[in-house]
């Protein structure tokens, strides 16, 4: 091929190869990996962290930021009662302490709006997984814990910056923005626990 034919129609040609290179849709686990790891690159994604479509009605920030917490709180009772290890005693009661504040927090501020908060309830996604927990013993029970708060800390992550960023409720905003420091907190704890 003609030397100068490759230099006028490659340089042409980047553009239009770079512009059909970005219109490759992202899969899911494609938009929690690059999210997680924009966040904490040592972080496990996971393709059932959630769905990575951003939240920004009331609503749905206010039933999936309640069954996240109250996931986080009922697994981390159930570790409590058969784990051994000392690292993941302290970060679940952590957990149970953090979140319970989280849930008040959201719910206060929804009452500020004008709006009731409902009662937090885990989806069946959720609940197999708390089933998991509770019927798993010793150190597979503390690695499933371990696994799943990984995961649930991603998906509350990605939901609270979402809301934060686009939410229809102000109150909810800042809510949702000053929870996002303290997932991140949780984020590192987890990646530093031994097993």
């Amino acid at each position: 091929m003609n030397k100068s034919l490759i230099r006028f129609t490659l340089p042409a040609l980047l553009p239009a190869l770079a512009l059909a290179a970005c219109q490759k849709a992202p899969s899911t686990s494609d938009a929690v990996s690059s999210s997680a790891a924009l966040d904490d690159p040592a972080a496990v994604s996971s393709e059932s962290a959630s769905d990575t479509a951003p939240v920004t009605d009331a609503k749905t920030y206010l039933e999936k930021a309640g069954a996240g917490d109250k996931f986080e709180i009922e697994s981390s009772r159930a570790i409590l009662k058969t784990t051994k290890n000392a690292e993941i005693e302290n970060f679940a009661k952590m957990m149970i302490s953090a979140h319970t504040e989280s849930t008040e927090k959201v719910k206060k501020a929804a009452m500020a709006a004008g709006i009731k908060a409902p009662e937090p309830t885990l989806t069946p996604e959720l609940q197999q997984k708390l089933d998991a927990i509770k019927a798993a013993k010793g150190e597979d029970a503390d690695k499933l814990y371990i696994e799943d708060q990984k995961e649930g800390h991603q998906a509350a992550l990605a939901l609270h910056k979402s809301y934060g960023a686009g939410g229809d409720t102000p109150q909810l905003k800042v809510v949702a923005d000053n929870i996002v420091p303290v997932v991140r907190d949780h984020i590192t704890m987890l990646n530093k626990l031994s097993m």
